[in-house]
């Protein structure tokens, strides 16, 4: 079995666009890792060169296939920006960040409104809120995409119930996968499902960002994007440097999702990005036998906290069978029981989302903080 010295060796010749600096010994490189006969590594370079050092990571990957027993290799390239001074009132129509030092955020070519769904925690049920409210949206007759950013564990495949992998529509460009009239991207579809992901941050923030800009997405009026849960640098990179119509936060009732919860908002809020509101998942289960109500999680936690924090409260999902059942089998409640209750309750979600996105207003945008 091959191990990263084996890959080290193999790119020991090769040389940082300066072609002077060694790549192995600049710094530069991260961890590589190495699972299934696939090899996995980024490599750093300043903002300014990763035009120019595109041609190494080409050379870099072919390098890494070439050791015996590495069948394939994932080389990306991670740069960071300096922050840039404000735009000049010529370039006003250019939008600027939401959050620190004025750099400017890129826009998404053809996408209108991009949404984050956030949570503090896992298990809440921030990928099943995700995909439903897309389905939502799509109803309403939008144009919806969803980008799964959770890279350590990617749910859109299984909750859209596609398989099989995306196709290049032209250079390092990928066609986005489909379900239920939605593009779909994930880092799900280009790696084995029972692959472990065990990428350095640099590497995981590169995989989002190239999923996010290099995918034919065509014309959206909403991209949803189902965050990692937590408020690492993921997610920090993620609302710092795309251009985020607003956030949603998914939290259970009970009080130590909310706690969470609110450092989930409190991120959002420091880099200046407008929170959307609260939804309240799991917010009762009802018998389906005898119909009497059980507040598992406890209820109206997530309400009363959206409340406290001057946010707009979405609405409440029950803790259901159905839905856990469907989410499982990839047929997603909104769309295969559109008449039920549970659908209804994704859709009035996707009503105040969409009011708010359309109309410009409800959401709440915290003073910008700046920290010496």
């Amino acid at each position: 079995m091959p191990d990263k010295n084996d890959v080290l060796a193999a790119l020991a010749h090769l040389t940082l666009p300066d072609g002077k600096t060694n790549l192995v010994q600049s710094g530069a490189l991260s961890e590589i890792v190495i699972h299934n006969g696939k090899a996995y590594f980024s490599i750093s370079v300043p903002a300014a060169e990763v035009g120019a050092a595109e041609p190494l990571r080409k050379v870099a990957e072919e390098a890494a296939r070439a050791v015996p027993g590495i069948a394939s290799a994932l080389v990306t390239l991670t740069a960071e920006k300096a922050p840039s001074s404000p735009a000049p009132a010529a370039n006003a129509a250019q939008k600027p960040a939401a959050g620190g030092a004025g750099a400017t955020k890129a826009q998404v070519a053809g996408v209108k409104h991009i949404i984050a769904v956030a949570s503090g925690k896992g298990g809440v049920g921030k990928s099943t809120t995700s995909c439903n409210l897309a389905l939502a949206l799509a109803g309403k007759g939008l144009r919806v995409g969803v980008l799964d950013a959770d890279i350590y564990g990617p749910s859109m495949p299984k909750l859209f119930g596609i398989h099989g992998k995306p196709t290049l529509a032209g250079g390092r460009v990928l066609n986005p996968m489909e379900g239920y009239g939605i593009k779909v991207m994930s880092i799900g579809f280009l790696v084995d499902e029972e692959a472990a992901m065990i990428w350095r941050g640099p590497m995981v923030i590169s995989a989002i960002q190239q999923m996010l800009r290099e995918v034919a997405w065509g014309e959206l009026d909403v991209l949803v994007v189902d965050m990692p849960p937590g408020t690492g640098d993921a997610q920090l990179t993620m609302a710092q440097n795309v251009p985020l119509a607003g956030a949603v936060i998914v939290s259970t009732p009970q009080d130590l999702a909310l706690i969470d919860a609110r450092r989930g908002v409190a991120m959002f809020r420091k880099v200046e990005v407008p929170i959307l509101g609260v939804v309240e998942n799991m917010s009762t289960f009802i018998c389906p036998s005898c119909g009497t109500r059980h507040d598992i999680f406890g209820h109206g936690g997530a309400k009363s906290e959206a409340a406290r924090i001057g946010v707009p409260f979405l609405g409440e999902v029950p803790l259901a069978m159905a839905i856990r059942e469907r989410s499982d089998a990839g047929l997603p409640i909104t769309v295969t029981e559109p008449d039920g209750p549970h659908a209804a309750a994704y859709r009035a979600i996707a009503d105040k989302v969409w009011a708010i996105l359309d109309g410009g207003g409800a959401a709440r945008v915290a003073p910008r903080i700046v920290f010496d």
